[in-house]
């Protein structure tokens, strides 16, 4: 659906607009192959460090996501609920606990599942825990609920966050805020009588 798309690039976008020195994959809707002769299961977004795409990413064995080829299971994987049936807190949950995601997040922006938008699950042992926390030190991230425009849509948006609930900018907010960092930096020039010209 719309939303779930918006949010699915959102999430990717800012990652790689803002995480430039650092080695990982970050994608939406891409299958993971966790066993052999099981079906993948397809997160809504799922983040892997220290992994990148293989230049050959059309042949059939690089086009998914299979753990084998990687040599480990991503880091976070996410879901958006979008209706009562899609098995987030079940069956979804169990299978990411059993591939040792070590960060499950449900993201229920219509509240279909629970009276909570955001639910995360960190991997405690062999078994998921929910928690309340929205840091994620394990990656070195933090989640935010943020209300604004993207892609011409205002509304909430599950959003990528600093240690200290800093978002991570999307590469339009970086280049803003630094054509008004330099009409300042001019500004403050003339001020001096320095000329520009």
């Amino acid at each position: 659906n719309f939303g779930s798309a918006k949010q699915q690039r959102f999430l990717t976008t800012i990652l790689y607009s803002a995480r430039k020195e650092q080695i990982f994959l970050a994608d939406a809707n891409v299958g993971i192959y966790y066993n052999i002769g099981q079906p993948p299961i397809v997160p809504d977004f799922f983040l892997s460090l220290d992994v990148t795409i293989p230049p050959n990413f059309w042949e059939k064995n690089h086009r998914c996501y299979l753990v084998w080829e990687f040599g480990k299971t991503p880091e976070i994987a996410l879901e958006i609920v979008s209706n009562k049936v899609g098995g987030e807190l079940e069956e979804k949950l169990k299978i990411y606990q059993n591939m040792r995601v070590i960060y499950y997040v449900v993201y229920d922006p219509r509240k279909y599942l629970s009276e909570e938008v955001l639910r995360i699950f960190k991997l405690t042992g062999t078994n998921y825990q929910e928690t309340s926390e929205t840091w994620l030190e394990g990656v070195n991230l933090g989640l935010t609920l943020w209300e604004g425009e993207f892609e011409n849509l205002n509304g909430v948006w599950l959003r990528w966050c600093d240690q200290n609930g800093n978002l991570l900018l999307t590469g339009d907010e970086s280049a803003q805020k630094a054509e008004k960092e330099l009409q300042e930096l001019k500004e403050k020039l003339r001020q001096q009588g320095i000329n520009l010209d």
